[in-house]
């Protein structure tokens, strides 16, 4: 371990943005950029379109479709016990080290399942979704039929928390719709060879996909508690760092770690992304007055866009009449060229996201 100099919020932002692949777009495959990110929040299905769009050069919206008809990658429940979509390998491999975090959940409602033999229910749920993908309303309703007198809805939230279920195509897919079905991982995965990381490695991955971080910023990102022993046991193979409240940072010494006057593009970051979830203190990439914009009391993280490297406001796509439109909605003025680049990159982002629409437009609110 080597201890350096103090890292101000400047130089942590160009170091994240460097590590997220949004300082200069990546000439790298689909399934490799999202395995260099460790996954990508996938709440709803369309975000990982968008970002990897402003991370890859010469991205189409239609690139990841065939990776998850090939089952290469997929989505699934990981790190902090949300939704994201990830490789194959990755899916193996994370999914029992997070696996821990989704039996903590289970636990808080332990006294509204007293009775339930939850192996069996388990057991029961993986050779009905083994036989087919279902809904959540139809494994509900096959529950219910095998355990009468039991919430139903409590018994399909077990299931999901005990199972590593995944979400099947064509959900996922740019342009396609259709209602969330499930299927185990194995029953997807059947034949693929297992993939296995011990916690180390996780926490290394991390550092260099969201680098220089404390112990309270990895255990944000993964959901995970009790990392200082990880990190402590890594310490020997890190540089440390402080930042600007004498707060130790961690990180591994073959990242890069731009100055801070490295000049930053605008670009376009989805909803739900984890560029603004993986880190406890987020000021590095956001204020704390315009965190509490983005991050609803309902869970959801709204779309924003980078202006010299933080967020400087929000955007959405409206689509009507054969128009997509992009509405920019800043949070505060925005120099005039910076104001061109993003109506530039917008007609851009619009052309690849709706190339069907009959026009494209970008609106500043």
């Amino acid at each position: 371990m080597t201890t350096e100099a103090t890292l101000g919020r400047r130089a942590l932002n160009r170091a994240l943005l460097a590590r997220q692949m949004l300082l200069a777009r990546h000439d790298m495959p689909v399934l490799s950029a999202v395995e260099h990110l460790v996954g990508m929040q996938s709440q709803a299905p369309n975000p990982p379109h968008v970002g990897l769009w402003s991370r890859l050069a010469d991205f189409a919206f239609d690139d990841i479709g065939p990776l998850m008809t090939e089952r290469r990658a997929l989505r699934i429940v990981l790190m902090r016990g949300t939704l994201h979509l990830v490789s194959a390998r990755d899916a193996r491999a994370l999914r029992p080290i997070t696996q821990v975090l989704l039996d903590n959940h289970l636990k808080t409602r332990a006294a509204d399942l007293d009775g339930v033999d939850l192996d069996a229910v388990a057991t029961h749920a993986r050779a009905l979704l083994a036989d087919e993908p279902r809904s959540d309303k139809e494994l509900r309703a096959l529950l219910a039929e095998r355990w009468p007198g039991h919430d139903a809805e409590l018994l399909g939230w077990a299931v999901r928390l005990r199972l590593p279920l995944v979400q099947v195509p064509p959900r996922g897919i740019w342009g396609a719709s259709g209602i969330a079905r499930h299927t185990t991982l194995d029953t997807w995965l059947d034949g693929h060879p297992a993939s296995e990381t011990s916690l180390d490695e996780v926490v290394l991955r991390y550092l260099a996909a969201f680098g220089p971080a404390s112990v309270r910023d990895v255990q944000q990102w993964s959901g995970l508690t009790r990392l200082g022993e990880v990190v402590e046991r890594l310490r020997p193979r890190l540089l440390e760092f402080r930042d600007e409240n004498g707060r130790a940072l961690y990180d591994v010494p073959e990242a890069p770690r731009p100055g801070p006057e490295t000049p930053a593009p605008v670009r376009f970051v989805p909803d739900f992304d984890n560029l603004l979830l993986s880190h406890a203190d987020r000021t590095r990439i956001i204020s704390e007055e315009y965190r509490k914009r983005v991050f609803t009391i309902n869970g959801i993280i709204r779309a924003t866009f980078l202006v010299d490297g933080f967020v400087h406001g929000m955007w959405k796509i409206e689509k009507k009449r054969g128009e997509a439109t992009l509405r920019i909605d800043p949070f505060d003025a925005i120099p005039k060229r910076e104001r061109a680049a993003l109506e530039e990159e917008g007609m851009r982002l619009l052309a690849a996201a709706h190339p069907e629409a009959g026009s494209h437009a970008v609106q500043f609110v």
